[in-house]
This record gives C-alpha cells, structure tokens and sequence, in this order.
C-alpha cells in the first residue's frame, strides 16, 4: 500500500508534470506537504489522514503562521486531499471541511506618475547594463506583467510592429500584452546592444539575458530595479510587482473599465482585479477631503 510520502512525492510530480504549476508553487507546496509528513510520518498509511487530524495540524500551526501563510497551508492541504479522492487513493477528500481564516486585505503598494517617470530614467548610459535595465523597466510598467513572465519571454514572443509581446501566464494561460512606444524604442535598443555582444539568428533564444549570455534570473531583474531605485531617489520597499500595481492603478484612474485591466493583468478572477478599484476609491477620498468645505 502507498505511504504518506510515497503520495505526497506523486502529487508533487503530478503539480510539475500535469498541471504544470509554476516553480514557485510547487515549492510553496512541497514545504506546507513536509510539515504534514513530519507529523503524520513519511510511512503513515493514507487512511490516517482523517479530517480531526487534519483540523489538529491546522490548530496547532495556526499560532506561528500568518494569516496568508496558514490560507496557503490550507488551500495546499485541500488541493491534495482532492487529488487523493480523483485518484481514488482515498474515498473522499479528508480536508474539504477545512476552512482557511479570513484574510485582512491590504492594498498594494503603488508609485505615482512623476516616481514612475523617476524610475524608468534612472538608468543612464547606452552600455550593455544600462540598455538592459531601461527595456526592463519600460516593459514591467508598460505590460504589467509578472517577473516571471518577463524572464520566460523570447524573441519569437515578441510583434514589434503590432506592439504586442505573447505572454504566458499562470496555470500556462498565454495573453497579449501591449507595448507602449517607449517600451518599444527601449527593446529595440536593447535588442541592438544585446546582439552585438550575442550574435544569433535563433528566434527562440531569451529576450532578457545575462552577461554571459543565458536567460536573465527573476532575482537579477530585482537587483536591477534595486539599483534603479537607488538612483532614482525612491523610497520604500519597491519590487517588480510594485510597478504591475502601479500599471493597473493608473489605467483605472485614466478611466479603464476593470474588465479590460483584468484581460491585460492575465487575472483568471474579477475578484484578483477589484482591489483596484479600492485605490480608486481612496483617491477620490483624499481629493474629497482636500477640496470639500464639510469633508
């Protein structure tokens, strides 16, 4: 009969392989299916998965956990006790009762137009650096999307005469994302740079590159951006997805429908982009306060 580790090694396999989850995720998912095998055991049969025991482990973590982390703990808890019924492994999922705590959700970190601008001239220089972080940042910010995406991007991926880059998303859903002009002169220059120093006609090769040639890390578009902050003179924690909230932020407050904001963030949920609107909100409140006399 199959153990508890045996399982939980061909569920992962089954996230990688079949469903083609992010790495991301399969990691977040293998360290939350660890801690249920430190306490159940790696040789445990899966009849002892029982829906008291699982609400015991979820009791007993709750106290060290943040809230995101414990609805994560919970969520992977639910997905693999469903994989275990649809494979018949078990006769029913043991943690659909489970329920993740409620969520306090805070709005996202935002930059204005004139700190947008700041960023995206920090970098100066036409050297191979310098041309590298303005296309990033150009295209973070004109797209929205996520520094995974950007680092997955070829040069096939790209229609510079549509203005268009084919992006693939989570769960491998692909998108459109368009190119603004500035997005689109920073690549083009980019491109100039890059081939100079790696001459290729293949046009499968990466789009981002490091110095030695190989696709660029989503942990060097940070240091990138790092350095451009410090340039620029910004302050506050700033990441990559910063700029992707900023992105979705100003196309509301130029009037963008949701819907359409939610088509180019990649959401597969109304319900991902409608935090939105509560930045939205909150702007209108700071110009009520600032120009109504009973405000």
């Amino acid at each position: 009969m199959e153990t508890l580790g045996e399982a939980v090694a061909a569920y992962l396999a089954h996230l990688r392989d079949a469903r083609q989850a992010s790495a991301h995720t399969v990691r977040s998912y293998a360290h939350d299916l660890a801690a249920l095998v430190r306490v159940v055991g790696s040789e445990s049969a899966l009849d002892e998965l029982s829906p008291q025991r699982l609400r015991a482990l979820v009791a007993a973590r709750a106290p060290g956990l943040a809230a995101s982390s414990l609805a994560r703990f919970v969520a992977c808890l639910r997905s693999f006790g469903g994989w275990l019924a649809r494979t018949q492994r078990l006769p029913a999922n043991p943690a659909a009762l489970l329920r993740a705590p409620r969520q306090r959700r805070r709005l996202p970190r935002w930059l204005e137009t004139a700190e947008v601008e700041r960023l995206l001239a920090a970098p100066q220089g036409e050297d191979f650096a310098a041309a590298r972080a303005r296309a990033i940042l150009e295209t973070l910010y004109s797209t929205g999307m996520r520094v995974g995406e950007l680092c997955a991007i070829d040069v096939a991926h790209l229609d510079l005469a549509a203005g268009t880059v084919r992006v693939r998303g989570k769960g491998r859903k692909e998108r459109l994302a368009l190119l603004g002009p500035p997005a689109l002169a920073a690549i083009e220059a980019w491109l100039a740079v890059r081939d100079a120093r790696f001459p290729s006609a293949d046009r499968e090769r990466p789009l981002f590159v490091g110095t030695r040639g190989g696709r660029l890390d989503p942990r060097e578009v940070r240091r990138i951006l790092q350095r451009a902050i410090v340039d620029a003179g910004l302050a506050g924690r700033i990441t990559p997805h910063t700029l992707r909230h900023s992105f979705a932020t100003h196309l509301l407050a130029h009037g963008a429908d949701i819907r359409s904001v939610q088509e180019l963030l990649g959401h597969a949920s109304l319900a991902s982009t409608q935090i939105y609107t509560h930045l939205s909100i909150e702007d209108l409140r700071r110009i009520y306060r600032r120009a109504h006399p009973r405000a």
